[in-house]
């Protein structure tokens, strides 16, 4: 007898739909699994047969042909236990009527006891198997909250094969998942740490208040204990709270990636990742035998923060060139090539030498010329150009750290965030962009307008500063940025002049 069931599996952060077919024939006994399975897939003969028995079933004792379509797509994990064991018992008339299986899918691993674990990955799973025209999914209890955010479809939290089984042939049905799409809003958590924290530097915060409107990369330079790591952290409090298509990628990010909090439905904060200097180019970008995301892709429609950066490895460093200007990274395998969004905001930290007092007003630096020049050397000229907003951050001043007045809240700031990028969305969501630093340079000459006075101290700057293209149009972005924070269509001096400020240190320490 032949049964066709459903599950879904994972290509990058999609699901999709896969046909699980078994042919039960009464011959000598034996159990095959086809359809490109990989190594979990085929140990999973031994899971179903003891998961079977422990839920007080009889593993049939006929010759069992199991395939997985499509055949030529490489199936990896645990999570078509569920599906295959489901797949064996109707074949051979354990489970009744087989023409409901049409509408449902199912995803799990199952133990050997016949409970059913969790897996990673569910929520692009499910948003496969209701694309696919799945009414009935059934996951793994624990990721039963990150399945619910799907609509439209019935989520069945299942905590074992037994209950399964009981919910499909008879009356005593499990009860639906649900989700409040309307709560989303209220899910957004205040953060243990403030900008009202932050002792004195001024230009730092605002520099970093432009790069939340515009999400511009930054990168900030000064020596150890000027605040740098401390300001960086709190750049998630004033960005503004994610969309709900925003939290659904990141949520199937972190999801396929198997970080995903148990019990957690969504991700609601902006992620902030700080990757050790260690961390190998693979590890920032993703790969291994079986690819999955790296630190980029983790921070996406969030914050990615190197400290230290020139004690990043140079090829780890190059490997960031192309996600920056794409907004995404693609892996290739034999298998063929996978593709992660990271759309994140880089920042930057660094000191200005190996020991971190070149320039500094109260201490003596103990490097010599060709020693600096070298540590900064590691950082490459096609990175910097990428980066926006160049930041010097100088030593805090005593009467500025004994002060016992407080700066402006990250609430207080997000709201002028806020506010800016509500003046802009109309005009990003024609080109359909998130963010001024997703303009393209045809987006920049509709975009930016700016008067006499902008003009020409832009062309000022590029003869001076000797910009690049892609220099030239990063200064008008961020200028845009400016401007959106007094709600100006125009952009005039002052937005150009704050914005060529804050491009100007790669000349002081690269080009000196």
């Amino acid at each position: 007898m032949l049964s066709v069931v459903y599950t879904a599996g994972l290509a990058g952060i999609d699901g999709y739909i896969v046909t699980v077919e078994c042919n039960s024939a009464n011959t000598i006994p034996g159990f095959e699994i086809v359809g490109l399975p990989d190594a979990s897939i085929k140990e999973s003969k031994e899971r179903i047969k003891a998961a079977v028995a422990n839920s007080g079933m009889l593993f049939p004792s006929m010759l069992l042909t199991v395939n997985l379509a499509p055949a030529d797509k490489k199936k990896e994990g645990s999570s078509y236990d569920l599906a295959i064991a489901v797949s064996i018992l109707s074949s051979c008339g354990v489970i009744l009527p087989t023409d409901l299986l049409e509408k449902c899918c199912f995803v799990g691993e199952l133990s050997l006891s016949g409970d059913i674990r969790p897996v990673r990955g569910v929520l692009p799973m499910c948003v496969a198997a209701k694309t696919a025209g799945k009414t009935e999914i059934f996951v793994p209890f624990e990721n039963a909250p990150e399945a619910a955010v799907v609509d439209g479809v019935n989520i069945y939290a299942v905590k074992s094969l037994r209950d399964l089984i009981v919910h499909l042939n008879t009356d005593d049905k499990i009860k639906p998942e649900a989700f409040d799409k309307e709560k989303f809003g209220e899910a957004f958590l205040t953060s243990s740490v403030d900008f009202s924290d932050v002792k004195g530097q001024e230009k730092a915060k605002c520099a970093l208040e432009i790069a939340a409107v515009g999400s511009h990369n930054v990168l900030l330079i000064g020596p150890p204990g000027s605040g740098k790591s401390m300001l960086a952290k709190r750049l998630p409090t004033i960005m503004p709270e994610l969309s709900f298509d925003e939290a659904i990628e990141t949520t199937k990010i972190h999801s396929i990636s198997g970080i995903l909090p148990a019990g957690v439905s969504l991700i609601t904060q902006r992620p902030f990742r700080s990757p050790h200097h260690t961390m190998s180019s693979v590890g920032l970008s993703g790969g291994g035998h079986i690819p999955i995301p790296g630190e980029i892709s983790l921070a996406d429609n969030g914050v990615l923060f190197l400290d230290e950066l020139p004690e990043f490895r140079r090829e780890a460093l190059e490997v960031l060139r192309q996600p920056l200007e794409d907004g995404r990274v693609t892996i290739t395998r034999v298998n063929g090539k996978l593709t992660y969004p990271c759309k994140f905001m880089l920042v930057c930290a660094m000191n200005p030498c190996k020991c971190g007092y070149f320039g500094s007003r109260t201490r003596r630096c103990t490097c010599g010329p060709g020693e600096i020049k070298k540590y900064l050397a590691k950082i490459s000229g096609p990175l910097l150009d990428r980066i926006d907003i160049q930041v010097e951050m100088p030593e805090v001043r005593y009467d500025e750290l004994s002060s016992r007045s407080s700066g402006e809240s990250s609430a207080v700031i997000r709201e002028r965030v806020r506010a800016a990028r509500e003046f802009a969305k109309e005009r990003n969501d024609a080109f359909g962009i998130h963010s001024n630093a997703q303009m393209t340079s045809t987006q920049i000459r509709k975009c930016c307008t700016l008067n006499d006075g902008a003009k020409k101290l832009l062309k000022d700057a590029f003869d001076k500063m000797g910009l690049s293209a892609r220099g030239y149009d990063r200064i008008q972005r961020v200028a845009r940025s400016v401007a959106d924070i007094d709600k100006s269509e125009i952009i005039t001096e002052y937005h150009m002049a704050v914005a060529i400020n804050m491009r100007s240190l790669d000349r002081k320490y690269w080009h000196s």
